[in-house]
């Protein structure tokens, strides 16, 4: 399995995956599918910004891509990246995520970002477990804030400090602190 930068011959089986995510899971939470034009403008935007897009390439199928972008629009934020990793059907449980999740940590700290989120629907374990595998802390949980398939959703807000001597202050932290103090 190869790491690499996306390329536009991606695309296809980038909107492959990503439809398919919407279709069958609560990890995006949208109910419409996208036009590759959607995937296309992303892409493009994704780019312009420096943001990295990395596929899993397996022999010349798209096996899984990561990306982070800004986590919110805000001039303020601009230090502050979300990841997001999707691994196709059938490619599951062989390391892929993680190995797209490192890839995307070391570029964001190489790119000089503070933190980086992941924002998990709370019931999918499987991503909490892999980002909490890296050093992610559950920072928030915002209840039925979202919702698919007819049911509520729960937001998992999981942060990584990506620079030495930074990152979200934790309640046992600060308890711990207290203690000593």
């Amino acid at each position: 399995m190869l790491l690499r930068d996306a390329a536009d011959t991606d695309l296809d089986g980038i909107l492959t995956i990503h439809n398919a995510a919407i279709r069958t899971s609560t990890a995006i939470w949208t109910d419409d599918e996208v036009p590759r034009g959607e995937r296309e403008a992303w892409f493009a935007a994704q780019r312009a910004a420096g943001n990295p897009v990395v596929v899993a390439d397996d022999g010349g199928t798209v096996a899984g891509y990561a990306t982070y972008a800004q986590w919110r629009a805000k001039s303020g934020y601009r230090h502050t990246v979300e990841d997001s990793v999707y691994v196709a059907d059938g490619f599951r449980g062989r390391g892929l995520g993680r190995a797209l999740l490192v890839e995307l940590v070391a570029r964001a700290r190489a790119a000089g970002h503070r933190t980086m989120l992941a924002d998990i629907e709370a019931g999918n374990t499987a991503s909490v477990r892999l980002h909490e595998s890296l050093g992610f802390a559950p920072v928030g949980r915002l209840p039925e804030v979202g919702t698919k398939f007819g049911q509520w959703l729960d937001l998992a807000i999981l942060a990584l400090p990506l620079q030495a001597g930074t990152g979200p202050v934790l309640a046992e932290q600060r308890g711990a602190a207290a203690r000593r103090g």
